[in-house]
């Protein structure tokens, strides 16, 4: 089992990186294998809205995100982390999600039939964490639900989503030892569910016997 951490700062060393490593670590320590991509690394573009990929299900736009289709694919979890830029994710983390539109599936005749490829595959699991430097909610905006609507179309069942404010100086989450323990509980849910579901897989091959 993998979780694959995907952080919309290009800060490494920032409170959305340090809120992931905790995320991840916790995953860690239930022996679930975990990546982290920093977004900043990679060269992204934003959806054309070409519809290039109806059939094939893979994008056409040649970039950096190619090598994460397959890391994406590959794993059974997601978590995705971003502070907020105007009420919203990041352009790095925004133009990520766009590019997972690929892997939505419409009936030919009625769009507004359609499926996820994940959904065929059987489902997967995600959290996200939201980052604001300010101390209300509202100034957050639409960064949360950015990322978890767009995963739940995606066919991931977003078990966590968490939400931390008042964090904006360097090293404020470092700092923040409640922050730090939200990070942490938030990894720990997502890597419990996927434990849960091998073990269910376990048990109803063993009942098929």
């Amino acid at each position: 089992m993998k979780i694959l951490g995907i952080v919309g700062s290009k800060r490494k060393k920032g409170n959305t990186a340090t809120l992931m490593q905790e995320a991840l670590k916790a995953a860690e320590d239930l022996g679930v294998e975990s990546e982290i991509i920093y977004l900043g690394d990679y060269e992204i573009k934003g959806c054309y809205g070409c519809e290039q990929c109806r059939e094939t299900y893979t994008c056409v736009i040649k970039d950096d995100m190619e090598q994460l289709y397959p890391k994406i694919m590959e794993a059974d979890g997601l978590i995705t982390a971003s502070p907020t830029y105007f009420y919203n994710v990041t352009a790095d983390m925004k133009a990520f999600l766009e590019r997972l539109y690929c892997y939505e599936v419409f009936d030919e005749s009625d769009r507004s039939v359609w499926m996820a490829i994940n959904e065929v595959l059987g489902g997967k699991f995600a959290a996200t964490i939201a980052i604001c430097e300010q101390h209300s909610e509202q100034d957050m905006g639409v960064t949360s639900e950015a990322m978890t609507l767009t995963l739940s179309s995606l066919g991931y069942r977003c078990v966590e989503n968490l939400k931390v404010l008042d964090l904006y100086e360097l090293n404020a989450a470092k700092l923040s030892s409640q922050a730090l323990v939200n990070a942490y509980n938030t990894g720990q849910k997502l890597a419990k569910t996927l434990l849960l579901k091998e073990n269910i897989k376990k048990k109803l091959m063993k009942s098929d016997h």
